[in-house]
């Protein structure tokens, strides 16, 4: 008893899976195809071209090979070729669709002599057609509901094989399961691989996004290593400054003297812990330390340097100042020096032999620097390079709370242009 009533369980949840499996009529349109637009659409046409040719074979085959009467004929041929045209939207109505062609024309069919060449009870452009439905319906839905269909469509022919009687004809039983399976097989082959490279354009796109995140930081530690030598020596200054002041007043007060002997003493602190933070810097990314990192830090008085070097690999460059020259503090000039010089290295890598005009304008909100080439006279050799050296501009520009543009410029050229203001932090560090 106890068997008999797991039986009826498993048997009562297979059928309830099933139900849930092929009852659903959802729309599951066919994808177009990867290409110039004309293309996309190709497998629409093909499939509506192969319904159209089917539904007249098959109707032929009905009316002209099988002897069956015109009305009966006729609309299950048109009944066929819908159920091909609604694979494309709706693959599981259509799959019900064409088994409800197949089982009417294996009834009807028994009412006629086919003879013993007849295939039965599937026609062969019955067994193409409805193969065509289950490829379409293996592509949009999961493996599980296409071997269902399978099955069922294999137990449809023996069932109207095991009701044929005596009725004289060929079984095409085996052929049309070789076919279906064949039909499903295929459709799932092609599903994996749509699945699988979908996969990979996901994860091609994490990767790059991971990547362009790690050089945003690799960036942001560059300019926080060049940054330490500016920061220490302001503090170095402060510590001096601290050390000698009570010597320029005669008889200072005590209260003075402990006051500027604290400032030096977390001047001298913060130095320590500057030191410690340009240590585990260095020590995380050690290939991109700088080659000499005690070298001073490159500022606009060695602008004509960097310009030498860009016209001796080729470009024509001009350099023009505008407006009053004010004096501006290192992190400025560090910044608008190296926004010059990756403007010029890219303009080196990707318009070799062009003209280039470097501008610096001393205005009240700030230096506006300005970096336009012409367009290339000549196509530039593939740059080994990361690509990725607008983002460290824009990261030095946002570190000042500036703002950096980058595009192309009217005529084809390219144009940098970067404000750096001179009085102000960035946003989030403002109190």
């Amino acid at each position: 008893m106890k068997t008999t009533a797991a039986a009826r369980t498993a048997l009562r949840d297979a059928v309830r899976a099933l139900r849930g499996d092929l009852g659903a009529g959802g729309r599951h349109p066919l994808p177009p195809m990867r290409g110039p637009r004309w293309l996309r659409r190709l497998p629409h046409a093909v499939v509506m071209w192969l319904a159209i040719v089917l539904a007249v074979g098959h109707g032929d085959q009905l009316v002209t090979s099988y002897s069956m009467a015109t009305p009966n004929g006729v609309p299950l041929a048109i009944a066929l070729g819908g159920a091909i045209v609604l694979a494309m939207f709706r693959p599981v109505p259509a799959w019900w669709l064409s088994m409800a062609v197949a089982a009417l024309g294996a009834e009807f069919g028994r009412t006629y002599q086919f003879g013993s060449d007849g295939p039965w009870p599937w026609p062969f452009t019955g067994i193409l057609a409805h193969a065509l439905v289950l490829f379409l319906l293996t592509l949009r839905v999961r493996a599980r509901v296409a071997v269902e269909a399978l099955v069922l469509s294999v137990l449809l022919g023996l069932a109207a094989e095991m009701l044929s009687g005596d009725h004289p004809h060929v079984s095409s039983v085996v052929l049309s399961g070789v076919v279906f399976a064949v039909a499903v097989v295929l459709g799932s082959a092609l599903r994996g691989m749509r699945e699988a490279r979908g996969r990979l354009v996901e994860q091609e796109v994490l990767t790059a996004e991971e990547r362009t995140r790690r050089t945003v930081l690799e960036e942001r530690t560059r300019i926080a290593r060049e940054l330490h030598d500016v920061v220490a020596h302001h503090m170095s200054v402060i510590s001096i400054q601290a050390q000698v002041a009570p010597h320029l007043v005669e008889d200072p007060p005590d209260e003075l003297r402990e006051n500027l002997a604290g400032i030096r003493q977390n001047a001298l602190d913060a130095l320590t812990e500057l030191r410690r933070v340009l240590g585990v810097l260095r020590s995380e990314n050690p290939e991109a330390a700088e080659p000499a990192p005690h070298a001073p830090l490159p500022t606009l008085a060695r602008l004509d340097t960097l310009v030498e070097n860009a016209r001796a690999a080729g470009l024509t460059v001009r350099c023009v100042t505008a407006g009053d020259v004010l004096p501006l503090t290192p992190g400025v000039e560090l910044s608008a020096y190296r926004i010059v010089q990756e403007a010029l290295s890219n303009a080196i890598r990707h318009a070799p032999g062009t003209a280039v005009r470097i501008e610096l304008a001393h205005t009240a909100p700030g230096l506006r620097v300005r970096v336009t080439n012409t367009a290339p006279l000549r196509s530039a050799p593939p740059s080994p390079g990361a690509g990725h050296g607008l983002l460290g501009m824009r990261e030095r520009a946002a570190m000042l709370g500036g703002e950096l543009a980058a595009g192309p410029a009217p005529g084809g050229g390219y144009e940098v242009t970067a404000l750096l203001p001179t009085d102000s932090l960035p946003t989030e560090q403002q109190t």
